[in-house]
């Protein structure tokens, strides 16, 4: 496969559209695939729609570390394939999946010790709490095909392959629509299992996820055989990727935390106000969709240039991936803007919902581009191996500017609901204009220190 070396030598703009347009429908089939359970568990009752939406932050975790460690595992073997080490991406893309798998061991048994402990904190006891358990302990038990997965799609990612998780996940949307009302109601030799079948659902398809990207790793040529040898830990390799990983595992979870912070200020306003917040976030993220493959098109190809050495072309990624970004984003500012009030209808038909949360998607629509430009640029820097400042932007984005900014405009000058609207449309604005700065700065720093040493190795000079 001659994938890795096409991403240093192809049009750049050519290769963001190879890598981004899949990545993109595969993450809008992901989202509609969460509409899926979330339908069918209000279906079966109000309480157990409760109890989906109180096992999301815990079930975040998973997400969340699954998602670190592929995309510091993704930018390792694509800088490994730039610089023409294809043996060094072997070896890392089986220890990625050997690092993967021992922290999912872990992470299942944190949860299913912790997870009773975290529900009563948040309220659920007797039917609500067991309700709440029997889902999330079935998703715990799947743990390690969860993170397994994550990890297979970071090799091929580090490919520029993102076709086949687009494959994985429009397949999984339509399974999950047999399978999510079979299992809750039974039928054909399968018992009812009510909520919980919603959770044995998502984890039977993880599993066919598992099967299929296996193969296609396979396929690819950089693995050709599973040498169960290979996958017995390593220093240095497991070093590597906990480095790369973990930063951007926690700035994922900053993202749950911050979703917490925002709804405890909404919350002050009425729960109007936090089912208008609620059902605009779902419409932002539709929009936002495209953001997502520019994120992943930027890691992949920033990294493999970035190995390569070829700095011009990680300038032309970058600028590129903004330049698309710019064009996607016009089109969904009009969008929220004209039908702002249209999209909020089709969740909810109160009247104080819809007016609430067309002023969030109009503000917010001013903000979509800010986005874009902080995910291409926390995505190149984890290509270059610098994967903090998505950490550091993510404390500041998601807990400590709005504690700050929320109390200022709600508590001392009374602005109101419109006071945290208007928060996150500056905060997320700040946030993008200090990462355009540290991204330069460190592009500028890295193409100077090659020229000093053009035989080093840039991981190493940076």
């Amino acid at each position: 496969m001659a994938a890795e070396n096409q991403l240093t030598t192809q049009p750049i703009p050519a290769l963001i559209r190879h890598v981004g347009i899949p990545a993109s429908i595969g993450y809008f089939f992901h989202t509609m695939y969460n509409v899926v359970d979330t339908y069918f568990g209000g279906l079966i009752s109000t309480q157990a729609l409760a109890s989906l939406s109180l096992s999301f932050p815990v079930f975040f975790i998973i997400i969340a570390m699954g998602t670190g460690i592929s995309s510091g595992t993704t930018a390792l073997i694509a800088n490994a394939l730039g610089a023409g080490k294809r043996v060094e991406a072997r070896v890392l893309a089986i220890q990625g999946i050997s690092f993967g798998l021992l922290s999912s061991i872990l992470l299942a048994a944190l949860g299913l010790l912790v997870s009773p402990w975290l529900f009563r904190i948040l309220g659920a006891t007797e039917e609500y709490l067991v309700m709440a358990l029997s889902y999330m302990n079935a998703i715990f038990y799947g743990t390690s095909l969860f993170i397994l997965l994550y990890m297979l799609n970071a090799i091929l990612n580090g490919l520029g392959e993102t076709r086949p998780f687009r494959n994985f996940l429009v397949a999984a949307f339509l399974m999950n629509i047999i399978l999510d009302p079979w299992f809750i109601y039974g039928g054909l030799g399968v018992p009812a299992m009510g909520i919980a079948g919603v959770a044995i659902a998502t984890v039977l398809i993880q599993m066919v996820g598992c099967a299929y990207l296996g193969r296609k790793v396979l396929q690819c040529g950089l693995i050709r055989t599973m040498d169960f040898k290979s996958l017995v830990p390593r220093l240095n390799p497991f070093v590597q990727i906990a480095q790369q990983g973990l930063p951007a595992s926690l700035n994922m979870m900053t993202v749950g935390i911050g979703i917490f912070v925002i709804t405890y200020f909404v919350s002050q306003f009425g729960k109007e106000a936090v089912a208008a917040y609620g059902v605009a976030v779902r419409v932002e993220q539709m929009v936002l969709v495209p953001a997502i493959g520019l994120n992943i098109a930027a890691l992949t190809l920033v990294a493999q240039n970035n190995g390569a050495r070829l700095f011009k072309r990680v300038s032309e990624t970058l600028r590129t991936a903004l330049a698309y970004g710019g064009f996607l984003m016009v089109i969904g500012a009009a969008a929220l803007l004209i039908g702002g009030t249209f999209f909020v209808a089709f969740f909810s038909e109160d009247r104080s919902v819809l007016g609430i949360g067309a002023t969030y998607l109009r503000i917010d629509a001013l903000a979509l581009y800010a986005y874009v430009i902080l995910f291409v640029n926390v995505g190149a820097q984890q290509g270059m191996k610098k994967p903090m400042f998505g950490l550091w932007v993510g404390l500041y984005r998601q807990i400590v500017a709005p504690f700050l900014v929320f109390s200022i405009l709600t508590r001392i000058l009374n602005i109101g609901l419109l006071g945290i609207w208007w928060g996150i449309f500056a905060i997320t604005w700040s946030a993008a204009v200090l990462s355009i700065f540290y991204t330069r700065r460190l592009l500028r720093r890295v193409s100077e220190k090659a020229k000093k040493n053009p035989m080093g190795q840039m991981a190493q000079e940076v």
